[in-house]
């Protein structure tokens, strides 16, 4: 899987590796297992904010096949019997309304080069090679690094005689192995679903939705593939899968799926209320108790004025 072209990206990973490496070994011991593990895990996030505005520029091309969801619908049931006109008319729709089908694509194409960077970089320690800019201190240290018991470069499938040489159990090494591809294994299941639970809702009637949901249930087989991979390909791989679920979930609670009233237009609902909302529920300033007492009425007063008596229209005196 080595692509010589891409060399100078396995130095710029391998480079980065050292530095993290490094900074980290400044408290805790430069072969300790925890040290590489926070290593691979930082790599990790560093990448993955690398590639955050991918992700934003997919979300949004995402919200607008949302709001165009219904016209959609309506060309799918008019051309229904010729599907050749259909994706035209759709495509059509689709970049007038700035919206590209295919922008879901992004993130991944952007982290492939990154995955075969990080497996040629950890293979190369594996095979005790201090290639693209390692040098053979650092590769010893990462051999020597074990993670709950089990070296950061074997693999499942690693020959109990080369374990052993990594002063590690070959039974711990293959337990703590095979814990990991299930949580890959897990982790990789959430996030397809997460996702194609949510194209779903957003296009119901779409004819790639059986493929989706088929490709749901077989996105944890692949998982199995990486019992060839080494236990540091395999953290970097649960990384990022948690990384996923967290921002795909911290944007889908911001963005809530538009709602089509019975008019046909396309409503935005309000965005789902943060953590810290949640557990201190503020109270709007207009709002006032039910049970507040209502002001009433002042009574009005009534002055008691004195009566006048009738005079004579002759003597002026009062009548008797």
């Amino acid at each position: 899987m080595e692509l010589s072209w891409l060399n100078w990206l396995y130095e710029a990973v391998a480079q980065v590796i050292a530095w993290i490496h490094a900074g980290y070994s400044t408290f805790l011991p430069a072969d300790n297992g925890l040290n590489w593990a926070l290593t691979i895990i930082t790599l990790t996030v560093l990448m993955r904010l690398l590639i955050f505005p991918l992700f934003m520029k997919q979300m949004r091309s995402s919200r607008k096949m949302q709001e165009l969801a219904p016209k959609v619908q309506e060309l799918r049931k008019r051309y229904k019997n010729d599907k050749q006109r259909m994706n035209q008319e759709v495509m059509k729709v689709y970049q007038e309304g700035g919206a590209n089908p295919l922008g879901g694509c992004l993130p991944i194409v952007a982290q492939f080069p990154i995955f075969i960077s990080m497996f040629t970089v950890l293979r190369a320690i594996a095979e005790d090679q201090a290639k693209y800019g390692m040098t053979q201190e650092l590769v010893n240290s990462a051999r020597s690094a074990h993670v709950f018991g089990a070296p950061i470069p074997a693999t499942f499938f690693t020959s109990s005689e080369h374990i052993l040489a990594l002063d590690a159990d070959p039974v711990v090494t293959k337990i703590v192995l095979g814990i990991f591809v299930a949580v890959s294994s897990a982790t990789t299941f959430l996030t397809v679903r997460q996702s194609v639970t949510r194209s779903m809702a957003q296009m119901p009637d779409n004819p790639m939705a059986q493929q989706q949901k088929i490709l749901m249930y077989i996105s944890p087989l692949f998982a199995i593939f990486s019992l060839n991979f080494a236990l540091g390909l395999i953290l970097y791989w649960v990384t990022t899968n948690l990384w996923t679920l967290g921002q795909q979930h911290w944007f889908y609670s911001r963005h809530p799926m538009p709602v089509v009233d019975a008019k046909g237009n396309v409503v935005q609902p309000e965005p789902k209320p943060g953590l810290l909302s949640r557990f201190l529920p503020g109270k709007p300033a207009a709002e006032e108790p039910a049970d507040a007492p209502v002001d009433e009425p002042a009574p009005k007063v009534i002055r008691q004025q004195p009566t006048r008596q009738p005079r004579s229209k002759r003597s002026g005196s009062k009548k008797s």
